[in-house]
């Protein structure tokens, strides 16, 4: 019983650390507009790209710390091995962080000069905050791999707490240095270095509390010899996530180079508005992982399908709602959000086309649990790579040619592609004969219905008002697509069946 406790505890207080951090930080955006002006939250927003490239230096081995982590506790290799491989980690995270932000702290003064486009921010402020910007992404890349021992010790709630405080630190505590101290760049980003030396303190000592003792006269010198044996896992697990962090950052690369900062900044505020899709699915498809792998293991395949069919309905309503009423709603949601009508308008278009492409990947990514269930990742490999091929010329032209809206149409046609080729060729080998129930009836009958719904609402409903009033409207029409998604998804009529029985029992 205190097993199944602590484990509850761990993803209550998980989920709770989560939902804190993504929302406060989206909530301080507008308020980081309102002080330091659109040019420099385009800065924050190429900070945030730089962050994900540094994730392709990964080469798996944060999941593998935490993994490696997990098996000591479990018995499985010794206390000295175990030390032996943090040391070694340590050093190949330490030769990462020195290099990658060595290499972009000097190439800070062509970032500022030639890749960005300032027109009112000064090129030695922007030079100095990129700078600052190198030892801040180096710092975060050493607290991963503290974070990764942590985790993988099963000390969830004091991660999640410390999480807390640090995003308290780096997205709440920062206001009043801008309010009183000043709004540079230079200055927002100082202060988000001082957080960044406290976070890795307080990890690092954390770990190392955790870690095993080993006897005072047992040296531990630096060896590569304890990663070889992990090398299989973790750059399969590398391939995979480099492949998501291409697709997910090449867009805001490309961008940052050809746009003014201001025009970055829009792209930037409606990709992260497009990315709540992708957020609210994560719980859904992270609970279900474990049980289909528990029901391949046991040969349960009925009970491995209906888990598949029935998450896929949930999702697809979820995504739906969510991704049709941000495309529908995508300036009076920005003005709501942001109190700023220009950029409401700005980054309405693009808002649009990334929310009904990630409307679009939240199903298309389906999928890959059955293959992670069945332990065959091949073809997922394989679709990645050749969705990589495709995305990468493709975004590069369009947003060369055609900005963040060329790129919006590049993620959404690229996604539609995807959706309708290759994901029935996977369900014709991992789901024989029902393909075509799932594109129709799981998916495509749940996702129309809000899709007409949603375009004839808009032609109903007047968004005009304050902030409040618009976000109630957006809210509403939310609502509204919720009960049109829902009507269409036989779970819905499943559960009113069910307790239409039950009362009739009674």
């Amino acid at each position: 019983m205190s097993n199944k406790i602590s484990l509850s505890s761990n993803i209550l207080v998980s989920y709770a650390s989560q939902i804190y951090v993504t929302a406060i930080g989206i909530v301080m955006v507008p308020v980081y507009i309102k002080y330091m002006g659109i040019e420099a939250y385009g800065l924050v927003g190429f900070f945030v790209m730089l962050q994900g490239f540094f994730q392709l230096m990964d080469m798996g081995l944060l999941p593998t710390m935490a993994r490696e982590t997990a098996r000591f506790h479990g018995g499985a290799t010794d206390a000295l091995s175990y030390r032996r491989l943090v040391r070694a980690l340590e050093g190949v995270f330490l030769v990462v962080a020195l290099v990658g932000g060595s290499a972009l702290f000097v190439a800070s003064g062509y970032i500022a000069t030639d890749w960005l486009h300032s027109s009112h921010l000064p090129i030695s402020e922007v030079k100095a905050a990129v700078q600052l910007m190198a030892v801040i992404i180096a710092l975060r890349w050493m607290c991963g791999l503290y974070r990764g021992a942590i985790s993988g010790s099963e000390r969830l709630v004091w991660l999640g707490k410390y999480n807390s405080v640090i995003a308290t630190g780096r997205f709440i505590a920062v206001l009043p240095v801008l309010m009183f101290i000043g709004v540079t760049p230079t200055i927002f980003f100082s202060f988000q270095f001082g957080v960044e030396v406290l976070e890795l303190t307080g990890l690092m000592f954390y770990a190392y509390r955790l870690l095993p003792r080993i006897p005072k006269d047992q040296r531990l010198p630096w060896d590569w010899a304890p990663i070889k044996p992990l090398l299989k896992f973790s750059l399969t697990i590398a391939f995979t996530s480099s492949v998501w962090v291409l697709a997910s950052q090449t867009d805001k690369l490309v961008l940052s180079k050809i746009l003014p900062l201001a025009e970055y900044a829009y792209f930037t505020l409606a990709v992260m508005a497009a990315g709540g899709v992708i957020l609210l699915i994560g719980p859904v498809t992270g609970s279900i992982m474990p049980t289909m792998v528990r029901m391949e293991a046991e040969g349960n395949q009925a009970g491995l399908i209906k888990v598949y069919f029935t998450a896929t309905q949930l999702v697809a309503v979820i995504s739906s709602v969510t991704s049709i009423t941000l495309a529908y709603c995508a300036e009076p949601l920005l003005f709501a959000w942001t109190g700023n009508e220009t950029i409401a308008h700005d980054a309405a278009p693009i808002l649009t086309l990334y929310a009904f492409g990630n409307g679009i990947v939240a199903m298309a990514g389906f999928p890959y649990l059955l293959q992670y269930a069945k332990g065959n990742l091949r073809l997922h490999l394989i679709g990645n790579a050749l969705f990589i091929i495709l995305l990468l010329p493709a975004i590069i032209w369009s947003a060369s040619q055609y900005g963040g809206v060329g790129a919006g149409y590049v993620w959404l046609t690229l996604n539609l592609l995807i959706f309708f080729t290759w994901v029935p060729y996977l369900h014709t080998k991992f789901l024989p004969g029902m393909s075509m129930k799932w594109l129709g009836k799981d998916v495509l009958l749940i996702y129309i219905a809000p899709l007409f719904a949603g375009y004839y609402l808009k032609q109903f409903m007047h968004f005009s008002g304050g902030r409040l009033l618009q976000l109630f409207s957006v809210f509403l029409f939310a609502l509204l697509l919720l009960i049109a998604s829902a009507i269409s998804s036989t779970i819905f009529w499943e559960k009113i069946h069910s307790l239409k029985g039950r009362i009739y029992e009674k």
